[in-house]
């Protein structure tokens, strides 16, 4: 029997000591999903979504997410669920999003240091089908809007919005970070507002399109450095998220590395926009990385610029203080036979390598389903 207890005790150790090397080998994004999965899984910290809603505002307190380190872009622990405005068919006008950071025992707003985004996606198929716009589906990724650091809260121009069913299922993802504090012990929630309205007959519809910067990279040896640093050739974070492939073989980014020093980086949005016809834009929501210093969206065939979003990062510690959307009631058209391009502006202020994106989703009048619902 001692020799039994002893094989078990050695297959214990041993187990450990491989799931203990195998979890230290993983990247920091991955070790804070296993250690927020056991610290869940466990009950050790609060995993429960809290939902609060009214007439005109859906609220979805997030779990509990616990900071015990530096986490970059895209590497804090997250939360994912699905939710609907009602259990009807009811049609509302999604109007305005916001989301902040706040303590996971007192629910008192903290620093949005912590916040890292928070997406909500579209299930495509079902959402265009309840409209007869079958020929959408599968034509884009299917997000509809993305929240950041620096840009937490947007409403639409007035009379504008996303119209949709109350039983519509969405999916909210919601990511935490910490730039700055190295000795961290800290739980934080995110606190999600959905704001909405009835419709009225008044309201007009926005199509959600979403362009973001690409650059191509050595597919043969990816992470060595560009020739020229001044070139638009990247290194790529990594090249299993956010690669893409274009017609011509050729591998591209959209999660690249920065060196110290200004860079200006540009890339063709034209066939991410998919323009059949001349559409008006309305309203911007960027999303982009601290360091970054403006983002434009460029029309290469009129050779001008449509509009710039300034963007102000903090002046002694890492992280952006606010991005600013573009928003017109009026709104601007944009042509199916011009060309467009993102063009982005960072400064790499420390002296090491900083990661990088740059995308909008941007909100176009839809003509054609607003014909549909009158």
């Amino acid at each position: 029997m001692s020799k039994i207890y002893k094989y078990i005790i050695f297959t214990f150790i041993l187990s450990s000591l491989f799931g203990t090397f195998t979890y230290l080998s993983l990247t920091n994004r991955h070790q804070a999903i296993i250690k927020t999965k056991l610290l869940y899984v466990f009950g050790l910290v609060d995993n429960d979504w809290n939902i609060e809603k009214n007439e005109h505002h859906f609220k979805m307190l997030s779990p509990t997410f616990v900071i015990d380190g530096i986490y970059k872009s895209m590497e804090g622990p997250k939360a994912t669920r699905v939710m609907q405005l009602s259990n009807s068919d009811e049609l509302y006008w999604i109007t305005g999003f916001d989301i902040k950071a706040v303590d996971a025992k007192t629910n008192e707003e903290v620093s949005k240091e912590f916040i890292c985004h928070m997406n909500v996606d579209l299930n495509d198929v079902s959402y265009y089908t309840t409209f007869g716009l079958e020929d959408r589906i599968g034509k884009q990724y299917p997000r509809l809007t993305s929240l950041s650091s620096g840009f937490e809260s947007y409403s639409y121009p007035k009379g504008y919005g996303i119209p949709i069913k109350g039983n519509e299922i969405l999916t909210v993802i919601s990511q935490s970070l910490n730039h700055n504090q190295e000795k961290i012990n800290k739980k934080i929630k995110h606190l999600i507002d959905f704001e909405y309205e009835k419709y009225d007959g008044s309201q007009k519809p926005l199509l959600s399109k979403t362009v973001y910067i690409q650059l191509p990279y050595n597919k043969y040896d990816p992470f060595k450095s560009p020739l020229d640093p001044n070139s638009n050739q990247c290194i790529p974070v990594e090249t299993k998220n956010h690669s893409y492939v274009d017609e011509n073989g050729n591998m591209l980014s959209g999660h690249w590395v920065v060196p110290k020093g200004k860079f200006t980086y540009r890339s063709s949005i034209t066939d991410q926009l998919q323009l059949k016809d001349s559409l008006r834009l309305h309203f911007s929501a960027i999303h982009v990385h601290p360091f970054a210093t403006s983002i434009s969206l460029f029309d290469k065939t009129e050779n001008k610029y449509i509009f710039t979003s300034k963007i102000e990062n903090y002046k002694d510690k890492i992280g952006l203080v606010n991005v600013e959307p573009f928003s017109s009631e009026e709104g601007i058209s944009l042509y199916s036979n011009h060309e467009y391009e993102l063009i982005l502006d960072v400064n790499n202020t420390t002296n090491i390598d900083q990661d990088m994106m740059g995308s909008m989703f941007l909100f176009f009048y839809d003509k054609e389903l607003d014909e549909k619902l009158k």
